[in-house]
This record gives C-alpha cells, sequence and structure tokens, in this order.
C-alpha cells in the first residue's frame, strides 16, 4: 500500500493513512487501500474491525480523523459532499431503516434518483420509470412494482434496495451486508443477483460488505481484509482469502475452500 499523497485521478478510491477516532477509541488505523476502475472489492472481517466505517468514509458520510481519502477524483474536506454523494450509491441498513413500509415499491426506486426515501412533490420523466422498471427487472421484482415496500419478504426488499442504489447511475456502489438476516434460499438468490451485476461491464465499482465467505459471489475480484482497524491483507480475492489470513483477522483457526466459483470457511479439526 502506497503511503505518499494520493494523485485524485489515479483511482476510483484512494485512501491513505486514514485513521478515524471517537473519543478515545480508534474505530480506523493508518488504513491505506486503492480502487481502480473496473475492480469488484469484498471487504471482510468480524465484528468491530471497521467496515461499515470505512464505507462511510467511502461514501463520503464521514471524514477521517487523519490521513486523506479521495473518492471519485474529490478530496474529502475540499469538495461539496453532497454532489459527491450522489456519484455513491449505498444500500446499508441505515438508508433501509428510512424507507416507509407503506412506500410503493416502483417509488422506492424512483426517488433515489432525487437522493430521498419518499415520494413528495417531485416530478418523474417516463425515462425515470423507465429505469426504475428496468432496475427492479434486473433484480427479478418488477413483479412487485405496485406493491407497498412492507408487503416483501426481506429478500424481496434486499433487491428492491439494490435496484434502488443503482438509480442515480452512480460510478461507485457500495453494499453494507446486503444478505444480512436472509435465509438460505434469499442469500442464494441475492448472490446470484450481485454475481450478474458484477459481470456486467456497465456497472460500477463495486464495494460488498459481509461478515461470510459464503456471501462473495462470484466475479468479484479483489478483498480488504481488516482486523481491529487497520488492513490485515488486500489483494485478489485468491491471494487474501487463505485459511492463514482469516485465522488471523479471526482469531480462530480456519480452514478455506473453494467451490468452484465459490467459497466457504470452516473451522479446523
Amino acid at each position: 500500500m502506497s503511503t505518499t499523497t494520493a494523485d485524485p485521478s489515479s483511482g476510483v478510491l484512494e485512501l491513505t493513512d486514514v485513521t478515524l477516532r471517537r473519543g478515545r477509541t480508534t474505530i480506523l488505523d493508518q488504513v491505506s487501500w486503492r480502487i481502480a476502475e473496473g475492480e469488484r472489492w469484498v471487504v471482510l472481517g468480524r465484528n468491530g474491525a471497521g467496515k461499515t466505517t470505512l464505507l462511510q468514509i467511502a461514501a463520503g458520510r464521514m471524514h477521517p480523523t487523519t490521513g486523506t481519502a479521495d473518492v471519485l477524483g474529490e478530496r474529502l474536506g475540499r469538495v461539496d459532499v453532497f454532489e459527491l454523494r450522489q456519484r455513491v450509491g449505498v444500500a446499508s441498513a441505515a438508508v433501509a431503516d428510512r424507507i416507509s413500509a407503506s412506500e410503493k415499491v416502483l417509488d422506492v426506486v424512483l426517488t433515489a434518483a432525487y437522493g430521498m426515501t419518499a415520494h413528495w412533490r417531485e416530478a418523474y420523466e417516463a425515462l425515470d420509470h423507465e429505469r426504475a422498471r428496468a432496475l427492479l427487472a434486473a433484480f427479478d421484482v418488477e413483479r412487485f412494482a405496485d406493491r407497498t415496500y412492507g408487503t416483501l419478504s426481506e429478500g424481496e426488499r434486499k433487491r428492491v434496495q439494490i435496484a434502488r442504489a443503482l438509480m442515480a447511475d452512480p460510478e461507485l456502489l457500495l453494499l453494507d451486508e446486503p444478505a444480512a438476516g436472509l435465509d438460505l434460499g434469499g442469500r442464494e438468490e441475492l448472490v446470484a443477483a450481485l454475481a450478474e451485476l458484477a459481470g456486467h461491464p456497465a456497472s460500477p465499482v463495486l464495494v460488498l460488505v459481509t461478515h461470510h465467505v459464503e456471501e462473495i459471489p462470484p466475479g468479484f475480484t479483489h478483498l480488504l481484509l481488516l482486523r481491529d482497524g487497520r488492513v490485515h491483507a488486500a489483494g485478489p480475492v485468491q491471494d487474501v482469502l487463505t485459511g492463514r489470513h482469516l485465522s488471523e483477522a479471526f482469531g480462530v483457526d480456519l480452514v478455506v475452500d473453494r467451490h468452484g466459483d465459490r467459497w466457504s470457511a470452516r473451522a479446523a479439526g
């Protein structure tokens, strides 16, 4: 990892020696990380490792205490973050909590074009409606467009949330534990949808946060492994996703297996 001053033109995301503190607690500690065009990253680590905080910085919603963060060529602290946030799609529990159960599914996606989570007085063109329906179709939930969001299953809601995050045609898409709370069937449907998204050349750069190796979709190219707020390992998935690296990061003796284009991890012995 480079420790020189970030060149804003060199990557989609460039963090250099980023530290974030809250009071006396250090959440991220000298994190350096670079994401280039066309890459699909997984961020993995145990609870409290700093994964969600890292995504908040990448989304322009937190600033580092020290170090520099360049997002889409713009340095945090020198850019209008409200304009920057329009270029970054986010699907997370925090965003989902702001969506009303009574909102129509189509409107859940449409309103993302204005950075909103509910339909108010804004006007949409026919092209907006076409795009929203196309995104719902891409995640196999178009048939629910006229239903209320609260009537969907958890897996269906997750797919609507990702469609919503893509509505503004972001250059960077951040997915914070999208499979959390899903049963096995829902997880596999979501993994398949994300694999298709990862494989599409027109997709934005993707960053997926997860706790579980089994949730890594095919087509994701790189992995960042966090341990206690620091980068433990980073690079191509096949190089980082090893029993040794995971055992060190999670504090448990683990074995990693590969099954075709999917991964799994289990306790050794």
